[in-house]
């Protein structure tokens, strides 16, 4: 089963309740859905995480854990697909999702370029962040689906390959 490889990289349930860092957090770190190790879970806890990776906010992974707690799915898979944004990949990334966006809301796209500064925010950020927004939840959708459809796929495979390894393992015994 895929539970059997995923449970050599989780933390331990009982060092999780027992941590100090966490402890204030109380019971609800705790839940066992949280950190349950089954299809449903690890699918939405992917979908979840991909989903808030492609949103333009500051503190994703605290977003993600904290939507995790809340839909009570798997919280490792959640802030771990949130990676999904990195330092490669978030500006390609918010580029096609600006260019998405902008297609939808038919508006044309503009050539902007970045500095981080107030007025670069105050003016240019003003002229995408409708388009940028719309098309970071079109795309963030899009991959919260391929990503359920993936981890479903992948844990299926994982199950037929094991079941058939068992069966050919008896047949020779």
């Amino acid at each position: 089963m895929p539970r059997k490889l995923l449970k050599r990289f989780m933390p331990d349930h009982k060092a999780m309740q027992e941590h100090p860092h966490l402890q204030k957090f109380g019971q609800r770190l705790t839940e066992p859905k949280l950190w349950h190790l089954n299809r449903k879970s690890i699918a939405g806890g992917a979908a979840l995480g991909l989903f808030i990776g492609f949103m333009p906010i500051v503190g994703q992974m605290f977003v993600a854990a904290a939507l995790a707690i809340f839909f009570r799915v798997n919280l490792p898979f959640s802030v771990s697909a949130v990676w999904i944004s990195n330092p490669l990949t978030v500006a390609p990334m918010y580029f096609y999702a600006y260019k998405i966006g902008a297609w939808v809301l038919q508006v044309p796209v503009g050539q902007y370029s970045f500095e981080l500064t107030w007025e670069w925010f105050s003016h240019e950020f003003l002229a995408i962040w409708q388009p940028l927004l719309l098309g970071s939840f079109i795309c963030g959708i899009i991959a919260a689906v391929i990503g359920v459809i993936v981890v479903r796929i992948v844990w299926r495979l994982i199950v037929i390959r094991n079941w058939l390894q068992r069966r050919h393992k008896n047949k020779n015994s």
